[in-house]
């Protein structure tokens, strides 16, 4: 990247001029309440002692955010996150130097950065402060990743809510995303090969199932994609980004009805219909990354005919016929695939993108699938390299196709 040791000069300058503005508005305010009334209330008595670190807390009261969406034990969970200050993250990058420029998301830039105060590389993303929208996505993201501990969720390490400034302080995950992995690859870069795409598969598949069934309340990650998916050193997977994370349906509720959020073609097309929001909306989104890691393809992609442009449209088709699954493998394998797990993989996905909820199946099955699937290492060594022509199939092709025969209808007589 370049971008250390990063010097903290400019952010200095910068975050001085932004402490003297905001100096001047307390002074404003104190100003008016000594004219107004000698006597001050106690709500102004209590804004005046606020701490920074308790702005966090302001947020959650002004967003007036369900109970259950924070937890009882919400606030405890959070002070485990740290807390930094805006000019040491500032310093930390350089003043959020161009060279130290990871991505931008929907909620806003991420940095590379070097913490001393921790001794940690971290990366850091700042809030675009375009609107309340955006703040509720922070509150939301550090409220439930300081709930959440799994190996597939990546880790907040703090945050910083001073005055304005909006900011979260993550793991630094050095590979980058998976969609940087998979499309539009670089000179140079290395094609994932079949055994990493199912590795990740079910490393993100785990971590999934951990929003769904082991945090509590559980929760409905709802913005599950390609480009949140980070990977650290040896494609090790971990879900990012929870702005969009909602507590699900609780007792005998079905569904949380909410305003349409999510990524035009992972969004389930009942959720975008309805607004009534499951945990069968984050297994469509699942089974089109599972799509994409199969077949190389992007969710939506305007540069295909018309009829490609929307992977799962392109995909239902072809489900139907397993003469033509080898013509949904991504051609950067160049058949260095195994056949069985190339119809079980398809077969997974195949559920996942269901047009009707109740006909998909649960996390904890997809965990179960994928976890058998990626340990059935392929070896282009000793398994044949398949062909991915139109209209033609391998002889394990045929092999794997005549067992299915066998095993669904007996031998075959005269």
């Amino acid at each position: 990247m370049g971008c250390f040791p990063c010097s903290g000069k400019s952010s200095r300058r910068s975050e001085k001029g932004s402490n003297d503005n905001r100096k001047s508005d307390d002074q404003t305010a104190q100003g008016t309440l000594k004219v107004n009334s000698n006597v001050k209330r106690d709500s102004d008595i209590k804004k005046e002692v606020v701490s920074k670190d308790d702005q966090l807390s302001l947020d959650v009261k002004n967003l007036n955010l369900k109970e259950e969406e924070v937890s009882k034990d919400g606030e405890t969970n959070v002070r485990r996150a740290k807390t930094f200050t805006f000019e040491e993250l500032a310093t930390a990058t350089g003043n959020f130097r161009s060279d130290c420029f990871l991505g931008e998301g929907g909620f806003g830039k991420v940095y590379k950065g070097y913490l001393e105060k921790i001794n940690q590389v971290v990366a850091i993303k700042k809030l675009d402060r375009n609107g309340l929208q955006g703040i509720r996505e922070f509150v939301v993201e550090v409220l439930t990743l300081s709930l959440a501990d799994h190996p597939n969720l990546v880790k907040l390490i703090g945050f910083c809510a001073e005055g304005d400034q909006r900011l979260l302080v993550y793991e630094y995950m050095p590979l980058g995303s998976l969609e940087n992995h998979l499309h539009d690859l670089l000179p140079g870069r290395t094609v994932l090969d079949w055994n990493t795409r199912m590795k990740i598969a079910a490393g993100a598949a785990r971590g999934l199932e951990y929003l769904h069934d082991k945090m509590k309340p559980p929760v409905i990650y709802r913005d599950l994609k390609c480009s949140n998916i980070l990977l650290e050193e040896g494609y090790h997977p971990k879900l990012s980004d929870f702005g969009l994370a909602k507590v699900g349906p609780s007792g005998d509720k079905t569904h949380v009805s909410t305003r349409v959020m999510g990524t035009y073609g992972y969004c389930a097309p009942d959720y975008a219909m309805t607004g009534q929001l499951t945990f069968k909306s984050d297994i469509y989104s699942f089974g089109v990354v599972l799509l994409e890691l199969i077949t190389g393809r992007k969710a939506i992609d305007q540069t295909k005919p018309p009829k490609e442009q929307n992977l799962v449209a392109w995909a239902r088709p072809l489900f139907r016929d397993r003469k033509k699954f080898s013509q949904m493998v991504d051609p950067l394998l160049q058949g260095q695939y195994p056949v069985r797990g190339l119809y079980q993989a398809l077969a997974i996905a195949a559920m996942c993108v269901q047009e009707q909820p109740n006909m998909r199946p649960v996390i904890s099955d997809v965990v179960t699938a994928l976890n058998y699937l990626a340990s059935q290492k392929y070896d282009p060594e000793i398994h044949p390299v398949l062909s991915s022509r139109k209209g033609s199939s391998s002889p394990e092709e045929r092999r794997v196709d005549n067992e299915r025969h066998t095993a669904c209808n007996g031998p075959e007589t005269d």
